[in-house]
């Protein structure tokens, strides 16, 4: 199940208090229930997938194919259709909805989200750039990102200089982020620390991809409970 993936809605911030009385903040994502739209075969397409969709749509807004596929299946239209591929398609059945049960025993997810969208940056700004020296003959271009071609040959910018342009609002992963709560009746995913997005942005979330060995913060505080407990050895 683990090798799904949810998408939610990014809520906001907040923390949650351990019984150490550690301050953890947290990201609550609101998530959505991913139903099976399709299962994919190894003798149709030569690889195993499930189709999963989220997210409600109204139906004025889909097109007249997406319509005909949508009653064929006879499932209600999702806003976003993803596909995922599995080792085996045993345990899927069109229909199947699954929550946040698929992550009970993940400690670490990976987070896919669009990051905030900051419009026409500078150089200085967007690439970090030191900009222009303050004195000795720089006239009003302090802050400009200085040469950015060549002489007469080649005589262009090549691609992808780092220039002034649009900054944010691009696809980022975070990975490794620890799950501190998951509360099931009302679908929330409480997140350690921040993630990409503004409020309202939907979140990707699924099983973290690395071997992760480290501890989650409730395991650490076990550990420390239990080395109080033990007594120290009597001084000779």
């Amino acid at each position: 199940m683990t090798e799904l993936a949810l998408i939610g809605k990014k809520i906001g911030m907040t923390r949650e208090f351990f019984k150490s009385g550690q301050s953890v903040p947290v990201t609550v994502v609101k998530m959505e229930k991913a139903r099976v739209i399709q299962v994919i075969n190894k003798e149709k397409r030569g690889y195993n997938a499930v189709q999963l969709g989220y997210g409600k749509i109204k139906n004025s807004k889909l097109t007249k194919a997406m319509k005909g596929f949508y009653n064929k299946k006879n499932t209600e239209p999702k806003k976003i259709l993803k596909e995922f591929r599995v080792t085996s398609t045993e345990n899927f059945k069109e229909g199947n909805e699954f929550g946040l049960e698929i992550f009970k025993e993940v400690k670490f997810v990976d987070i896919r989200s669009k990051t905030i969208g900051k419009g026409f940056a500078g150089a200085m700004k967007r690439h970090n750039f030191s900009g222009l020296r303050a004195t000795h003959g720089v006239s009003v271009s302090h802050r400009s990102h200085g040469s950015t071609g060549q002489r007469q040959d080649p005589g262009k910018v090549f691609k992808n200089k780092k220039m002034a342009g649009h900054m944010g609002n691009k696809l980022r992963t975070i990975q490794n982020i620890e799950i501190v709560k998951s509360d099931l009746e009302n679908n929330l995913l409480y997140l350690k620390g921040s993630i990409p997005g503004s409020k309202n942005v939907e979140v990707l979330v699924k099983k973290s991809a690395k071997n992760i060995k480290k501890l989650t913060i409730s395991e650490k505080i076990e550990v420390v409970e239990k080395a109080k407990k033990i007594p120290d050895k009597k001084k000779k």
